[in-house]
């Protein structure tokens, strides 16, 4: 039943209708704001937006139902137990046409030549995490003239890649032209012989191949069955006014799944494909971005330098379990002041990973109950309603509408996450509100409801993560 939704879900992605770039762009303005927390003197900045507000260049449909969401956020949760189980799930197994390792095979189909049946060849694909319907999106420029290109950021995925024409095999309905390599001067493929083409390994957890002519070949692939099968690149990646030649990046001829209306995916993993990585040398070793909610017009993304002295901090933790995503320890809740019912031990019993991509947090079980009984009990006077899909803890009204008791997050190092109403509770639909956490699996994950509003860098030179209030709206 879950993967008959998922692929229902891609399908309403899909073939969702279209809103016009322009349309959007006079409602919603495309600059960067005066955040507080940005260092306009220095680094990158872009414009980010929420993946269900009215003003992302490439919105989800406006009546996508919130349990789809939940489905898809399930999904997510799922691939990272299996990833940091180093365990591949049979939802991620792959053929990879042979297409792309057949150029002659390829400049037939792009001839439209091809005949109607696609040979394939076994390739198993590892897990990964799933996209499109959490993440954020902002835009991205590449090539020799630039253009511009609606990419989802996750903090996940190291990879970065983007749908490129002739689209061999297939591509998604996506917002906007789809990239044209020859249209670029500066665009070149990489050799399988190219350090970058061995680095794939770690960077997609998935064997890159070579086709006939030498040029590496890129799987990624996501929870939720989702995938980019194509070619590795190297071009210019323009950044707001900022352009860094060389870049590595996966050009996908075989592109299907949950990835919205986007054009690709920026990877800001701990790994050395990852976009950050690549424009460290330049840039510096650290990012931060700010969740806007849902009814926000923007947040932002920013790289390099930050003002340091803004923020409270909490250590990197390093664990042997995947050293390209962001672990961090959690050490306690309070409601209302009191801290939760459990043990300190409870918090570290299993460890704790920061994501964008997540919607909804993931805490240790005895963590969760007590958390949902002390809430559900400093909220005693507000009606119950039913459970919704993964949430168990809900209440009749909207968050906005209700008083909701203060939570903090406090993590090692004395960092510590206010949440407001909006961080707490996720209103589901028009007459009801959840507590947006839920049991963990393998691992607890900080998901973005409770991110939202506040600016949170990544100093990966320094090994830490910070947070600061009041980022964006």
């Amino acid at each position: 039943m879950a993967l008959l939704l998922l692929r229902l879900l891609a399908l309403s992605l899909l073939f969702a209708a279209a809103t016009p770039i322009r349309d959007i762009a006079d409602a919603c303005s495309s600059e960067i704001k005066d955040f507080q927390h940005l260092n306009g003197s220095s680094g990158l900045h872009l414009t980010l937006h929420h993946p269900r507000s009215p003003c992302s260049p490439a919105p989800l449909p406006a009546d996508l139902p919130f349990s789809a969401v939940l489905t898809h956020d399930d999904a997510r949760i799922a691939s990272l137990a299996a990833r940091l189980a180093k365990k591949t799930p049979l939802s991620s197994s792959r053929l990879m046409p042979t297409a792309l390792l057949d150029d002659d095979d390829a400049e037939r189909r792009a001839a439209g030549s091809s005949p109607a049946d696609e040979s394939l060849a076994s390739v198993p694909l590892g897990p990964g995490t799933s996209v499109g319907v959490g993440n954020y999106v902002t835009r991205m420029g590449l090539g020799t003239p630039a253009r511009s290109y609606v990419m989802v950021v996750d903090t996940g995925s190291s990879l970065t890649w983007l749908q490129c024409s002739p689209c061999v095999v297939s591509c998604h309905r996506q917002s906007g032209p789809v990239f044209n390599p020859k249209a670029s001067s500066s665009y070149a493929s990489v050799p399988c012989s190219a350090q970058q083409c061995s680095d794939l390994t770690s960077a997609t957890l998935n064997p890159a191949a070579c086709s006939t002519s030498n040029v590496c070949v890129y799987q990624a692939s996501y929870g939720d069955s989702s995938f980019s099968v194509g070619y590795l690149s190297k071009d210019t990646v323009t950044l707001g006014s900022s352009s860094v030649p060389n870049f590595y990046y996966g050009c996908g001829q075989d592109n299907e799944g949950l990835f919205g209306r986007s054009a690709g995916l920026i990877g800001l993993a701990r790994n050395k494909l990852s976009l950050l990585y690549q424009v460290a040398p330049t840039m510096g070793y650290s990012f931060s971005y700010c969740l806007p909610t849902s009814s926000s017009s923007s947040g932002y993304l920013s790289i390099g330098s930050y003002n340091a002295g803004q923020y409270s901090y909490t250590p990197m933790a390093s664990s042997s379990l995947d050293d390209s995503l962001y672990f961090i320890k959690l050490t306690g809740i309070t409601v209302a002041g009191k801290p939760l019912a459990v043990s300190s031990s409870a918090y570290s019993s299993l460890p704790t990973i920061i994501d964008s991509g997540t919607v909804i947090t993931r805490l240790p079980t005895d963590v969760y109950s007590a958390l949902s009984k002390a809430v559900a009990g400093a909220m005693r006077g507000t009606p119950r309603a039913s459970a919704f899909s993964i949430l168990d803890t809900c209440f009749q009204g909207q968050a906005s509408q209700l008083r909701a008791p203060a939570v903090n997050m406090a993590f090692a190092g004395g960092a510590v996450l206010k949440l407001a109403a909006k961080n707490l509770l996720v209103d589901v639909d028009s007459a009801t509100t959840c507590l947006a956490f839920a049991p963990a699996r393998s691992a607890a994950i900080i998901g973005n409801t409770q991110q939202q509003t506040f600016s949170v860098v990544y100093d990966v030179k320094n090994s830490k993560i910070g947070f600061a209030a009041g980022g964006c709206s």
